[in-house]
């Protein structure tokens, strides 16, 4: 059996990051081009496309991508799609440049100042950010939901055309053991013999109910390895940095996994906290990296209480047939039981809640920054001594209260 083609009707992965003579000549004819300056989520975009992560999409949505994504999950060719990938501007930033359908723009970060890429303006567009926000993140509170907040700061416009990438920012010098290409991710499968990988979504260090995800994956026959992939991107405040959960994610893999069934990769990508639909755009991005599943557990990518516990599992059953070769490994809510003895979940404990440590990951980093006391049953101890020391001296900052902190696996039996 081989690894999964990569989504799209080419079945090939589209990179749109230039090497060599091409980006430097590139880079020259930047300088005379008008410039537009992005959003930390329209750069992230640029490097998920750069790398060949957003394969089929060949740059920015039009209008017809972005109509046929947000309200049928397709683009125009039938593609699954789940969430826009959009560039927005102002009319005040389109009169001052002087950009009209057919420019030719340079594509600027607005954080760092930097280049990243050009772009060739095929259409201009407005759109409904309230109808994008409705359907996509079921929610037009922008005041609670952080992708919200970033689609309604958007400009009145957005631009739509091909990209040609000219940098990928310090993702490579900051992570060079993990910052693999999809191609590259691919390489190191069939490397390890691999032909079916289970992916691991994650946002947050991981604790013992993390483990026992890839782990149950694992031990299930149906995949050769497992490969933790993690988003390294920005996150909302209170997230725990990058290079902080590496140091778990690496500490974890090297001492309590064999080493020929697992692997560990980041990637660029900026989190929407889109639930369902960016449990979609998970399972997209996972199958242009090589991976047959994704395990998709309790509130996959959500944010407050905006989705159900389990809504990014069901949204796979919305979609037609052939819409993804990668499938979801759906796994109920784990925890540690006492009575058990071990990890276990809601569809193999008998026993009740008060035999069960239970802990959100929100509820985790409040803990940690109070340095209050947490379970041994929640977490390995490598890893918990890493966190300790980043909150030390780690700012302090409000984390508010997560949609299941007190909801117990026996209150979603009902």
């Amino acid at each position: 059996m081989a690894l999964p083609n990569p989504h799209g009707p080419e079945k090939k992965l589209m990179p749109l990051l230039l090497k060599g003579e091409e980006r430097e000549a590139e880079i020259k004819k930047a300088e005379s081009l008008p410039k537009v300056y992005m959003s930390s989520r329209e750069t992230s975009d640029v490097l998920m496309l750069g790398i060949g992560a957003f394969t089929p999409l060949r740059g920015f949505m039009n209008k017809a991508e972005w109509q046929g994504c947000v309200y049928d999950l397709k683009l125009p060719d039938g593609t699954m799609w789940p969430m826009p990938v959009t560039l927005s501007i102002t009319e005040n930033e389109l009169k001052a440049a002087g950009i009209k359908e057919g420019s030719e723009v340079a594509l600027y970060d607005k954080e760092s100042g930097e280049l990243y890429a050009t772009m060739k303006v095929e259409e201009i567009y407005t759109y409904d950010k309230e109808a994008e926000c409705k359907e996509v993140f079921k929610t037009l509170d922008a005041e609670g939901h952080p992708g919200v907040a970033k689609v309604m700061a958007q400009g009145e416009y957005n631009m739509g055309g091909p990209i040609k990438v000219i940098n990928e920012g310090k993702y490579r010098e900051k992570y060079p053991k993990y910052y693999l290409y999809p191609e590259e991710a691919r390489k190191l499968f069939e490397e390890k013999g691999w032909s079916s990988v289970v992916a691991f979504q994650t946002r947050n260090p991981m604790h013992r109910s993390h483990e026992y995800l890839c782990k149950f994956a694992l031990e299930s026959g149906f995949v050769d390895g497992c490969f933790i992939h993690a988003i390294v991107g920005k996150l909302k405040k209170g997230d725990i940095p990058g290079e902080v959960r590496v140091k778990c994610y690496e500490v974890l893999a090297e001492k309590y996994f064999p080493q020929e069934s697992i692997a560990v990769g980041v990637y660029p990508m900026e989190m929407r906290y889109g639930g369902p639909r960016e449990a979609l755009l998970h399972a997209v991005f996972r199958q242009n990296w090589g991976c047959r599943y994704l395990i998709v557990g309790r509130d996959h990518a959500g944010v407050g209480d905006y989705y159900g516990p389990f809504d990014a599992q069901n949204i796979f059953n919305e979609l037609w047939e052939g819409a993804l070769e990668l499938q979801p490994m759906k796994i109920a809510w784990t925890f540690y039981c006492h009575e058990c003895q071990s990890m276990a979940s809601l569809r193999t404990c008998p026993h009740p809640n008060e035999s069960r440590v239970i802990l959100s990951g929100t509820k985790f980093r409040r803990l940690m920054q109070e340095g209050a006391d947490i379970p041994k049953e929640f977490g390995r101890p490598e890893v918990i001594e890493i966190l300790r020391e980043y909150y030390k001296t780690a700012e302090k900052v409000e984390i508010k209260k997560g949609a299941y902190e007190d909801i117990t696996p026996d209150a979603l039996k009902k």
